[in-house]
């Protein structure tokens, strides 16, 4: 299919001329490259917008450096200026844990690293800012979200206080921003200033206390300060446990953190107040409808770089180009894992219906060969699960519904998904679709009351096996002491065995040589030497010669995070070893290579 200049959003003032538009309601900045694709948060954003009527532009990895024209070129937008700084938090996009530059940033043409700094968030909010300091900024994406309040940052060593005390922008949307933008363009647009939306959920915003809607009442949970986190790693801790909470819950309590407003690095709102401050964190929208994720993945995309890239590579995109996100959410609620963080544990679901008219688009592509890459979400097996009683759910406070054993209440029949993948491999021009997504075998092997659900599993690991498996099935068993994977909030590694069975079992009976790749994590809190020597004799023992491995990061906003940093488990308060040097770190990922010399 022959997509036009104007297909796509606007990045420059010609493209705006050539729709003849006079000005531009919102302009969006990015730390990546201009992707038209459901899989790019700002192109997300950007269409949700166009679809409300509203006139958006994207101006994509802009020039920091001397002049600020790429920060001008569109001028003052009539509504707002949004900041996305990329699908990956920009330090790990660009350091690895040892803190080593990577080989490629993903998001950038031809993999180049010089087309973002260092925290986009706030190189970009105080560009703009000192530009035009009456114009509202609203900051989205990973980066902000997961700084939402005090947290450690590995790249500093240090810990921060909300990103709104280093990025001067008037509010936070945090995690997915469809509603929350939809509704600050609508507010702003019927005349309102911006600082009266303190109310509107998942938004966090520094105020002081006369300025919080309705004061500080009992419903609300009141952290410990910035301060005392600083002085007091155990109060950091204690802190952790409320936020991540309130972020996986669907009537959650709205956060606020006390912060002395001399933190406030840079300052141009609040210069009269030498006092204190508060972070607010409002609770989030409930999760999104069938209908309403319908709605957003249903929009033209167009599913390709913008032109301005022919004839450059964005590794990312290479990757996606042919999958097809089926659902969001993830209650697997893995201590290391940041997607409920941004996400919440509740998964939303596309139709068939909306699935099938994108696999239907990938068929059209013109380098397409009849393989869909990935027909996945975080977890590629929790489509269309949920609670059997939702009032249940309404009251839980758990992080994670599968852990430290599978929610009684929990619906893990995998019909709805074997529906799919049936619907989907009857395309025609689909030769066949794979699952590159990560599986949870632990929902595979869970045995229900429901005897429909049980068998429904056992038809999809045969399923999934026979048909969607491109060679190599990943599952990320994490580590073998179940020590660790406890800690982890991850299955004993017994489950692992039982699920090897099924799938070596299968491969026989299918005259198959498909190959099973684990995923293992080194230097989590709580492993020591000990431990990795023990997972070296065990995957000996399997004949594994392992590629998929990382050393633990730590990034903002997860339980083992904060554990690494403060030396606590934020749920039981009880000190947890962490290997924190380079030279322990290390000394633990060479276990992973028993077998080179």
């Amino acid at each position: 299919m022959m997509y036009r200049l104007t297909d796509f959003l606007p990045t420059t003032k010609k493209e705006v001329d050539l729709r003849g538009w006079t000005e531009v309601d919102v302009i969006l900045f990015s730390g990546d490259a201009y992707v038209d694709h459901p899989s790019f948060g700002v192109a997300v954003i950007g269409r949700v917008l166009e679809a409300a009527g509203y006139k958006v532009a994207i101006v994509p990895q802009p020039d920091w450096h001397g002049d600020f024209r790429d920060f001008k070129k569109l001028g003052r937008p009539r509504l707002f200026f949004g900041i996305s700084p990329g699908c990956m938090d920009s330090m790990v996009n660009k350091y690895t844990a040892n803190r080593r530059l990577r080989s490629e940033d993903a998001y950038s043409p031809d993999g180049r690293h010089d087309a973002r700094p260092e925290y986009p968030t706030i190189v970009y909010s105080r560009i703009l800012r000192d530009l035009y300091p009456d114009v509202p900024i609203i900051l989205g994406g990973i980066e902000a979200s997961l700084r939402r309040l005090t947290h450690y940052d590995y790249w500093q060593d240090k810990l921060r206080p909300c990103i709104l005390c280093d990025a001067p922008a008037d509010l936070i949307s945090y995690g997915m921003g469809e509603k929350t933008v939809l509704e600050i363009a609508r507010r702003l647009d019927e005349g309102q200033p911006i600082s009266a939306m303190h109310d509107l959920p998942q938004i966090v915003y520094l105020a002081q206390k006369q300025d919080i809607p309705g004061g500080i009442t009992e419903h609300d949970i009141v952290l410990h300060s910035h301060e005392d986190c600083l002085r007091d790693k155990r109060k950091q801790a204690e802190n952790f446990r409320h936020i991540e909470e309130q972020s996986n819950m669907i009537h959650a309590q709205r956060l606020i953190q006390p912060i002395n407003s001399q933190l406030l690095s840079i300052n141009y709102y609040l210069l009269s107040i030498n006092s204190q401050l508060y972070a607010v964190v409002n609770p989030p929208y409930p999760p999104m409808t069938t209908e309403e994720m319908d709605a957003s993945f249903d929009l033209p995309y167009t599913r390709l770089p913008h032109p301005k890239y022919k004839g450059k590579r964005i590794p990312a995109y290479e990757m996606i180009k042919h999958s097809v996100n089926i659902h969001r959410g993830c209650f697997g609620g893995c201590a290391f894992c940041t997607i409920s963080a941004h996400q919440g544990k509740f998964i939303a679901c596309r139709s068939k219906e909306s699935i099938l008219k994108e696999v239907k688009q990938v068929t059209q592509m013109a380098d397409f060969k009849g393989y869909i890459s990935d027909l996945g979400g975080p977890s590629a097996n929790m489509y269309g699960m949920k609670g059997r009683n939702p009032k249940a759910c309404e009251r839980c406070k758990r992080p994670s519904c599968i852990h430290p054993q599978v929610c009684p209440n929990l619906d893990t029949n995998h019909s709805a998904l074997l529906d799919v993948y049936r619907a989907v491999d009857a395309i025609p021009g689909v030769k066949k679709s794979f699952i590159g997504s990560g599986v949870r075998y632990d929902l595979i092997l869970h045995r229900s009351k429901d005897e429909a659900s049980n068998r429904a599993a056992m038809e999809y690991a045969r399923e999934l096996i026979t048909r969607h498996v491109s060679g190599r099935l990943k599952v990320a068993p994490e580590h073998t002491s179940d020590r660790v994977l406890n800690l982890m909030r991850k299955p004993s590694f017994q489950l692992f065995y039982d699920f090897k069975r099924i799938f070596d079992r299968i491969n026989r009976e299918e005259h198959l040589n498909q190959q099973l790749i684990p995923y293992f994590i080194s230097s989590h809190p709580g492993c020591t030497e000990k431990d990795m020597a023990e997972l070296a004799e065990i995957t000996k023992k399997l004949n594994f010669h392992l590629e998929q491995v990382q050393d633990f990061t730590p990034t903002p906003m997860t339980v083992s995070t904060e554990t690494w940093y403060t030396g606590y488990n934020p749920y039981t308060m009880e000190k947890v070893f962490s290997a924190r040097s380079q030279k322990e770190k290390l000394a633990q990922r060479q276990y992973f290579f028993w077998y080179k010399k």
